[in-house]
């Protein structure tokens, strides 16, 4: 199957990229000029790929991508927005995704498969969630086959989240913000990969809506534990730090990009991402379930 994948120099897209390679598909992959060389360093793929220069915003580059496609796989989304370079929640999930979905009509693409978050609902306190849940609506209003994952954190080699964790709990001290029970449900990008190559044509994921987890939820803390066990850190020296104090100090400095965190961020981790139905992603598709001391303990040292 010719699949054009956007997003696909990314973190998980690399992934997704070379499981499609693995399973005999032909990746096209939509980069803006001059990020081949992102690609060409994924020597797995690199056989079966080919490049198709252009972004979300030029309709005529996103026509010529998926000219003769058979499918679509939509990655690109952001976790920060840059309003001063034109980079918002909104621009980029909703806007972008429209004008894949207007290029994959055209071309007359069997399937659309997209990512979208956990978390993703009407009515969401966060504008990353709100955004991802208009761009859900599209896709279900398009009438293109289609299949939408809602992730949990995803992790992986590479990875931006547990790397940085890992960056923290090295330190002789471990800050928690609040007082760390709220749950994440990481899964690992191996699964999600899988899951993504395998929607392609599984008919029972037709038109559906999956959320994506690892095998169970964990909380902050039990996750800056386990990655403290992948590193060889006996004990964790843990001070939490009220929400009254970093509210503001996030509020101060999250128009800088070196600070790790904004309040978007912060409320999204606050009211939790843990699956509904674990069980139902496990079921449809044929996938091992990886966990996440398990997962992380093959590249954290």
């Amino acid at each position: 199957m010719k699949v054009l994948v956007t997003g696909s120099t990314g973190f998980v897209g690399t992934g997704i990229v070379a499981k499609l390679a693995e399973d005999g598909h032909q990746a096209v992959c939509l980069v803006r000029p001059g990020s081949e060389h992102k690609r060409k360093r994924d020597r797995v793929a690199v056989s079966a790929v080919t490049f198709a220069p252009g972004d979300l915003f030029d309709t005529d580059s996103l026509e010529r991508a998926a000219e003769g496609c058979d499918a679509v796989i939509h990655l690109v989304g952001i976790i920060r927005e840059q309003p001063g370079r034109g980079v918002t929640f909104s621009r980029i999930h909703v806007t972008g995704t429209q004008n894949v979905l207007a290029a994959a009509k055209r071309a007359g693409v069997r399937r659309f498969v997209h990512m979208s978050a956990l978390g993703a609902r009407e009515g969401a306190a966060s504008a990353y969630h709100q955004t991802k849940y208009a761009a859900e609506q599209l896709v279900r209003q398009s009438g293109i086959p289609h299949t939408i994952f809602r992730p949990s954190v995803i992790f992986g080699p590479g990875d931006a989240f547990v790397n940085m964790l890992a960056d923290i709990v090295r330190l002789p001290v471990t800050p928690v913000i609040g007082d760390g029970s709220y749950l994440l449900q990481p899964v690992s990008r191996v699964t999600v990969a899988d899951v993504f190559s395998q929607a392609l044509s599984l008919e029972q994921a037709t038109n559906q809506i999956f959320e994506a987890g690892g095998p169970q939820p964990l909380s902050y803390e039990q996750i800056l534990e386990a990655i403290g066990r992948a590193i060889g850190k006996k004990r964790l020296n843990k001070v939490h730090i009220p929400l009254a104090l970093m509210k503001p100090l996030i509020s101060m400095m999250e128009g800088f990009s070196f600070f790790p965190i904004t309040n978007t961020q912060l409320t999204m981790l606050l009211e939790g991402n843990a699956c509904k139905d674990t069980e139902r992603l496990y079921n449809v598709f044929q996938t091992k379930k990886i966990p996440f001391q398990e997962g992380i303990e093959m590249y954290l040292r």
